[in-house]
């Protein structure tokens, strides 16, 4: 019982998956959206809490997505699927978002953005 207690610790911290961890992959993922922001036309952030305030909401659409459809809506977790559905949740984000602005190609493009840079530093908020 210890030892699978340990390397369940283990586990969590090696994937940070403690509350640091945590805040640590939303700080990540709100500086991906600003990165992504600055290089592509048509995705538009205004300020660090902006983004952060999206991670927070794309974050939580993905989870809801992937609980009522068992749906992994990583732009590149599904091929061209999970890519648009990722686009959309981008897209529909800004709804819920002041200070933030995407067009149907910003948010096709960023997903493409979000995805590589994901690939580099998984943050698994998409």
């Amino acid at each position: 019982m210890d030892d699978e207690n340990t390397r369940n610790d283990e586990a969590r911290r090696s994937t940070g998956g403690g509350a640091i961890g945590f805040i640590i992959r939303f700080v990540v993922a709100a500086v991906v959206l600003l990165v992504t922001s600055w290089l592509v036309p048509g995705f538009s952030i205004r300020g660090f809490w902006t983004a952060l305030i999206a991670a927070l909401i794309i974050s939580a659409v993905d989870y809801l997505i992937g609980r009522i459809f068992n749906f992994d809506a990583a732009p590149f977790g599904r091929g061209v699927s999970g890519f648009i559905v990722s686009a959309a949740i981008i897209y529909f984000t800004q709804f819920f978002v002041a200070n933030m602005a995407v067009s149907i190609w910003g948010a096709l493009i960023g997903a493409l953005i979000i995805g590589l840079i994901d690939m580099l530093l998984p943050t698994r908020f998409m």
